[in-house]
């Protein structure tokens, strides 16, 4: 019988960079924002990332006016460098989810810079807002 304690996971060990919140309540990933491939958009951004980060979907986050909505939340290291959860709205282009998931694979906040079109999702919401997303880490 082996005695070895199993190792904790590390990021250099495959541990998730990211988590990426994808917000689909009430009105993102519906029919209210047209024009949108939401399962496609959702599935994409899960396959992209399936090695660095995870990709989850949401309940509604409260920021309906911003839909559809993206969180990237940092990793620990990108945290202890200083990253804060970035929250990103009117992702509705195709080539937006290819600029996060670059990101993302960068490092995400506090790691990798963003590339600069993402200052124009890029939005703060509410206190209040923020302090609910879920696993508690929205600020």
């Amino acid at each position: 019988m082996s005695r070895r304690v199993p190792r904790r996971p590390t990021a250099s060990a495959g541990a998730p960079a990211c988590t990426v919140s994808v917000c689909r309540g009430c009105c993102c990933g519906t029919p209210k924002i047209p024009g949108v491939d939401h399962a496609g958009q959702l599935a994409r951004l899960k396959q992209a990332l399936a090695a660095v980060s995870r990709v989850r979907a949401t309940e509604c986050l409260d920021v309906c006016e911003h839909g559809n909505v993206i969180v990237v939340q940092p990793s620990p290291e990108g945290r202890a460098a200083g990253g804060r959860p970035v929250w990103l709205g009117l992702v509705n282009d195709p080539d937006a989810i290819e600029d996060i998931t670059a990101w993302v694979r960068a490092g995400g906040p506090g790691l990798a810079e963003p590339p600069g079109v993402l200052d124009l999702y890029s939005f703060t919401p509410s206190r209040r807002v923020r302090e609910g997303l879920p696993g508690g880490a929205g600020t």
